[in-house]
């Protein structure tokens, strides 16, 4: 089933944060969801990644069942699957979700979805999910086509412990990048992530840390597989980006310092915005 619109491509936030819940008072302008972002392109639905913002997506899906989606992974680590147990319409007969990723390991994406995913810890056993999974194994490079929309691969991996995929979005010439949980490197801007960004009309970037935070010589980060709202303006630069959405905020960052980093975003970077969960932006 098809989005009730076949001639938009708009971007909704569910979950914009990093690592680990961070649920609070601090923390409600933001949100404290894990990573989780809709798009819904040319009347096609595309879920990337199943942190914790993905039980409120599915909460909102409800009203519109059947429904059938596109879900993208980056990786496996908790804070981009702990939502998939708690995702309502994976429990419900008639709907259908096409899942694309790099199973690791050797592993086909469906072992690794059943084994490592929907594992023994998951609250809800495997047998009660009700919807159609359909795996789609992918390696670095791979294009999906889905009608006329093109969903790139990163030509490499991103730069994380253990690996992890970027993908472009794009239809009708116009492009979303969801590249999120990648370092950047010290000496030298990342090509790879410059030309999956390559003139997008939203980059949607992990800027975990500050540039301060990062080389912080008490407390680096460093090796730690994320990177700096200050690399995130200067990829969008040298790609030539339109917008540059910052994502992946540290749990530690509460709303008055995000506020204050988009301050000092907005000055380096016109196009530059904070990630807040339920923004939906429109790249028409």
């Amino acid at each position: 089933m098809e989005t009730s619109s076949s001639s938009e491509f708009v971007v909704q936030f569910w979950g914009v944060r990093g690592s680990v819940p961070s649920p609070g008072k601090e923390t409600v302008r933001y949100g404290g969801n894990t990573s989780c972002v809709e798009m819904q392109v040319a009347g096609k639905r595309l879920i990337f990644d199943g942190g914790t913002g993905l039980r409120m997506l599915g909460k909102s899906l409800q009203p519109q069942l059947p429904i059938e989606a596109y879900w993208f992974f980056t990786h496996y680590h908790w804070d981009h699957i702990q939502g998939v147990p708690f995702f309502a319409p994976a429990f419900v007969k008639g709907n259908t979700f096409h899942i694309y990723g790099a199973a690791p390991d050797g592993l086909s994406l469906e072992d690794h979805f059943s084994e490592h995913v929907l594992h023994k810890n998951a609250p809800v056993p495997i047998k009660e999910i009700q919807a159609d999974f359909k795996f789609y194994d992918l390696t670095y490079g791979n294009t999906v086509n889905l009608g006329e929309i093109t969903i790139e691969t990163s030509s490499t991996s991103l730069n994380h412990p253990n690996g992890a995929i970027g993908y472009r979005v794009t239809w009708q010439g116009h492009s979303a990048v969801y590249c999120t949980d990648t370092e950047h490197f010290p000496d030298s801007i990342d090509e790879n992530v410059v030309h999956l960004a390559r003139n997008a009309d939203v980059f949607i970037y992990d800027a975990m840390y500050t540039d301060e935070q990062y080389n912080n010589p008490k407390s680096p980060k460093v090796g730690w597989g994320h990177s700096t709202w200050e690399e995130g303006v200067r990829v969008a630069k040298a790609a030539g980006v339109k917008q540059l959405a910052v994502f992946h905020h540290e749990p530690n960052h509460n709303d008055d310092f995000l506020d204050q980093m988009a301050v000092e975003l907005k000055e380096a970077f016109k196009g530059g915005f904070l990630a807040r969960e339920g923004m939906v932006v429109s790249l028409l």
